[in-house]
């Protein structure tokens, strides 16, 4: 029986995750990738992308996945960090600018008027803007 680990609002995450997964050897599935590849739009409505692993690997597989291997990569490649405009904070993370917006006309028009744009959002200030 295959249990439920994760949800993603996008198809990529959960290959990421997977991939992850298949390293240590543990067997995972991704569920709904097609529908929400289709129709994005559908993705929180639907709970997201869905990693679902068998019931004897749950509990490793969250282990793997709780691990925070971030340190390791920036050793690796190392990093290009986005600085907060408003307050100098360097603890930033990716951010969508207009998705909801375009999810609400898309509903309402069934056309998406506004754009989505990439930004940045402070997890200091809170703080959203372009990046």
């Amino acid at each position: 029986m295959l249990i439920t680990i994760s949800r993603y609002s996008l198809p990529y995450e959960a290959h990421i995750a997977k991939s992850r997964l298949d390293a240590e050897s543990i067997p995972a599935f991704i569920a709904d990738e097609h529908t929400i590849n289709m129709q994005w739009l559908y993705s929180n409505a639907m709970g997201g992308v869905r990693l679902q692993v068998p019931e004897s690997y749950a509990e490793a597989a969250l282990q793997v996945l709780n691990e925070d291997r971030e340190k390791d990569l920036i050793e690796l490649v190392g990093a290009d960090v986005q600085v907060c405009p408003r307050c100098g904070s360097e603890d930033t993370q990716y951010h969508q600018i207009g998705r909801r917006w375009a999810f609400l006309m898309f509903l309402g028009l069934n056309f998406p008027l506004f754009p989505i744009r990439n930004g940045i959002k402070c997890n200091a200030c809170g703080k959203v803007s372009k990046s």
